[in-house]
């Protein structure tokens, strides 16, 4: 995992990169489905169509679709620091769901990541209503910071009523896991993703045009503030897709669009974005490898491996500023 962020911290030849980040997400996903398979061959069929398949197509789009919302948020204001945690996606599925299972709302269990992921819509939309259109990007990163941690004191308020038998349901929503996904949890998150695409290859070239500056795109005809709340509401419905079936999926948003400008120097978002999502589904893939078999039999949850991700992306990105 740190040889991976590492790798991708250094700027390389643009012809290379692209087969050596073909092979990685070719052998990272044959991993996940071939390895630890049962010996029997009957019961090797259904763990792999049933369980391997899903959880790592989910893996691919759920990494891809977080590292292109960390991509729109990073350009959409103009901070390389800013990630689709600050936009209260996240904690708004945790709190629908944490609200569901803590006060036994009369939801089925398979309805419940469709509540999870109106629960993160309503929270990147609380966001969005309070940044308001005329925000400048400092302002909507400082609203956003202001709005996740508001929804994270209700989230630990719901919490603290909930009964002990009760934690390993709201374990996913927490601190973000691919274990027990099935097609049920695809079929609710590809529809989401697929009409997303086109509309994020629409909102590319406004994203350029913002990062020449609020005056710049303004002086350009671009009504900026409609441009960045665009943006800004494409990244959350993109995370809050992910955030239903698999829980917060921390940190990818924020190092994938780091390692796409490294192997991809360029300011054109539409060229970004394919490395950002492709860069997402490999961080996403390896970490979920690791959550699997690390510590085999015990599973570990996803979370964990994705912030070691971005704490080994920080000090990667502070020794190289610490050089220049």
């Amino acid at each position: 995992m740190s040889a991976l962020v590492a790798v991708a911290a250094r700027p390389t030849p643009r012809r290379p990169a692209v087969p050596v980040l073909v092979a990685a997400l070719a052998g990272a996903a044959g991993l996940t489905l071939v390895l630890g398979l049962p010996a029997d061959a009957e019961v090797a069929r259904v763990v792999l169509w049933e369980l391997r398949v899903p959880r790592l197509l989910l893996a691919l789009l759920g990494g891809a679709a977080v590292g292109a919302a960390g991509l729109l948020m990073q350009t959409a204001l103009r901070n390389p620091l800013a990630s689709p945690e600050l936009l209260g996606v996240s904690t708004g599925g945790a709190l629908a769901a944490a609200a569901v299972v803590v006060w036994a709302l009369p939801v089925p269990a398979a309805v419940q990541p469709l509540v999870a992921l109106a629960g993160a819509l309503c929270g990147g939309a609380i966001c969005l209503a309070a940044a308001g259109a005329g925000r400048g990007p400092g302002a909507v990163l400082l609203i956003g910071a202001a709005v996740s941690t508001a929804l994270q004191a209700v989230l630990l308020a719901v919490l603290a009523a909930a009964d002990r038998l009760q934690y390993d349901t709201l374990f996913r929503y927490l601190v973000g896991s691919l274990s027990g996904v099935t097609w049920a949890h695809a079929q609710l998150t590809l529809p989401w993703l697929l009409a997303c695409v086109p509309l994020t290859v629409l909102a590319s070239p406004a994203l350029g045009v913002l990062r020449l500056g609020d005056e710049a795109a303004a002086a350009l005809g671009l009504r900026v503030g409609r441009a960045r709340l665009v943006a800004l509401g494409l990244a959350a419905v993109l995370v809050a897709a992910v955030v239903g079936p698999c829980g917060p999926i921390a940190w990818i948003g924020f190092v994938a669009p780091h390692a796409a400008r490294r192997l991809r120097p360029t300011a054109d978002a539409r060229l970004l974005l394919p490395w950002a999502a492709a860069f997402g589904a490999l961080f996403t893939t390896v970490a979920d490898l690791a959550a699997r078999h690390v510590f085999a039999p015990a599973e570990t949850p996803l979370g964990a491996w994705t912030a070691a991700v971005g704490i080994v992306a920080g000090l990667v990105m502070l020794a190289r500023r610490g050089r220049s």
